[in-house]
């Protein structure tokens, strides 16, 4: 298999830059008339797969899978492997962060042979980014991406992330690690992505990432497609615009939907690079 950053170009050149979140909480499956049980979970999983076929990445948003136990991990399974069948890479929205083996342990449960493993997945990087050291690790031993959170457009992330370390913000200092990550990783385009909100206040430069730049918050939340160009200094085809909501209130029509999520790819095209 070839590298994930590898997938990732071949697929955004084919299907346009753009990430399709699926994000089913519970308002949103009663807007769409379904039951807030895993059977209304997989009714909506089964619509977004149908809908999102030809497009080159989905995010699934872990946390509303995780609410339904065991179940939710099933309808979680069977989504990630539809959307694979289907040729579509599947981009894990889990944020897992920790230390030592228990990092080891969502590694192996994210990124290696388990049914949960997916071609990326997103990880917090505030526990130190040396501890993200065996997720990068078994992410790039089974060709897998991982996106670490780098600057976030939630108020309460800017304590933290714009505070200085060594004349940098928090924040650079990820991006610049993750641009060494990829950098040691050579060739390019680098598997290793940062993530950085599109309403991002004080934007991280990002010139010399050498791979993919995840940028959530397009459309509902207030980022605007034709505002990212330029973002950070991230060449074009580094940028991945990543949309929710402003698909998802399309739905529950397969049609409605798809035609939502081309409406926005065609308004992030020029980001292809």
């Amino acid at each position: 298999m070839t590298s994930f950053g590898v997938r990732l170009a071949d697929a955004k050149s084919r299907c346009g830059p753009l990430c399709l979140g699926i994000d089913p909480h519970p308002e949103l499956l009663r807007a769409w008339g379904l039951p807030v049980t895993a059977d209304g979970l997989s009714a909506f999983c089964d619509i977004c797969v149908e809908a999102y076929v030809g497009f080159a990445i989905v995010k699934p948003q872990v946390a509303f899978f995780e609410a339904y136990g065991a179940a939710g991990f099933a309808v979680l399974e069977r989504t990630m492997a539809a959307l694979r069948a289907n040729g579509v890479l599947v981009l894990a929205d889990a944020k897992r962060g920790d230390i030592g083996t228990t990092m080891a342990a969502y590694a192996a449960a994210w990124a290696a042979d388990s049914p949960l493993a997916a071609d990326a997945v997103t990880a917090s990087p505030y526990l130190g980014f040396g501890s993200l050291r065996p997720l990068l690790e078994v992410a790039t031993a089974n060709d897998r991406g991982v996106f670490v959170l780098a600057a976030t457009s939630n108020p309460e992330g800017a304590t933290v992330q714009r505070a200085q370390t060594d004349g940098r913000t928090v924040a650079q200092l990820i991006v610049d690690h993750v641009a060494g990550a990829n950098q040691a990783a050579q060739p390019a385009p680098g598997s290793i992505g940062v993530v950085v909100g599109a309403t991002v206040f004080q934007v991280p430069d990002l010139t010399h990432i050498g791979g993919p730049v995840l940028v959530p918050g397009v459309g509902a939340q207030g980022g605007r497609p034709d505002a990212l160009a330029g973002l950070g200094g991230a060449p074009p085809q580094h940028l991945l615009p990543a949309v929710s909501r402003e698909v998802l209130r399309a739905g529950p029509s397969v049609a409605d939907l798809r035609a939502a999520a081309e409406r926005m790819r065609d308004a992030v095209a020029y980001l292809a690079g």
